[in-house]
């Protein structure tokens, strides 16, 4: 017999997103300090893993700009995969965590507590895997088209302005954090994994920037220029006198000090703020 009860398997609709959303963020900022820890270092390893899937993949393919990033947005959305169906503490998702202080669940302290510790934990994880992924000696496959695919990247991203940088940064983190958004809907893995790939596809196939993602980019960049073999070089179509502007402190200050910014606006302000305001403000002001 039929009934007007909409089915258990049902997507959520954005009302309950933004409730589950708000208990998600009280969740994440009551984790305790070594599982917080934990869990970020594992969000810097995935997204790094998501980087370099992306890296291999357009190494020297040849093909239109559009359709090589195409793929490698694709290859991407690996990492947020991982961290939304895997586990993990993502720095830039949790900017979302905004939706619960708006509505007094969370304090700032422990708001704060959460994206510094996430931070430091997501820049460990992916240190970690730039380090382990150029001691793998994957930067010499292809001839040296992967070496020379990471050098590319991660001499775009180093030689940003500042302005700019922030303003790619907020459009990475809309997309990443609508990304996380539309998984609150999710009734099940495929859900999530459906609800992923699209928004994280277009922010990398666009060109935007993303703070975590770049822990990663960068220091490969610069350690396959600074501790390439010289048989990498001997093939290498890139020039070292090509890579003046890759840098320690130009990958700090021309890149992840703005992209961050702009990844805490585009995530925590357009995202988080704007649904807070939409869907659960009534809730603050009755309280």
């Amino acid at each position: 017999m039929e009934t007007d009860t909409p089915h258990s398997l049902d997507a959520l609709l954005p009302a309950a997103m933004a409730e589950r959303a708000e208990a998600v963020g009280v969740a994440k900022a009551a984790l305790p300090l070594p599982r917080l820890f934990a869990l970020a270092v594992l969000g810097g390893v995935f997204i790094s893993l998501g980087a370099v899937f992306s890296t291999a993949v357009t190494a020297g393919t040849g093909l239109a700009p559009g359709i090589s990033r195409l793929i490698g947005g694709l290859s991407f959305s690996l990492g947020l995969i991982l961290v939304v169906v895997g586990g993990a503490e993502l720095f830039t998702g949790n900017m979302l965590i905004v939706m619960a202080a708006a509505n007094r669940k969370v304090r700032l302290a422990a708001l704060t507590r959460n994206w510094a510790v996430v931070y430091v934990g997501n820049f460990v994880g992916a240190l970690a895997m730039a380090a382990a992924v150029f001691a793998s000696g994957q930067y010499r496959q292809g001839n040296g088209a992967v070496g020379d695919r990471m050098l590319a990247i991660a001499t775009t991203k180093s030689t940003l302005s500042f302005g700019p940088a922030v303003m790619l940064g907020i459009l990475a983190n809309l997309l990443v954090c609508l990304a996380i958004w539309l998984s609150f809907s999710a009734r099940s893995t495929t859900d999530r994994i459906a609800a992923v790939v699209f928004p994280i596809t277009a922010f990398v196939a666009c060109g935007f920037e993303h703070s975590i993602a770049n822990m990663y980019f960068l220091p490969v960049g610069l350690f396959v220029k600074q501790h390439g073999s010289a048989s990498f070089w001997a093939t290498s179509a890139t020039k070292p006198s090509q890579l003046g502007g890759l840098t320690w402190g130009n990958a700090f200050t021309h890149n992840l000090i703005p992209v961050t910014i702009g990844n805490m606006v585009g995530g925590g302000l357009l995202v988080g703020l704007t649904y807070w305001f939409i869907y659960l403000r009534h809730r603050a002001a009755r309280a």
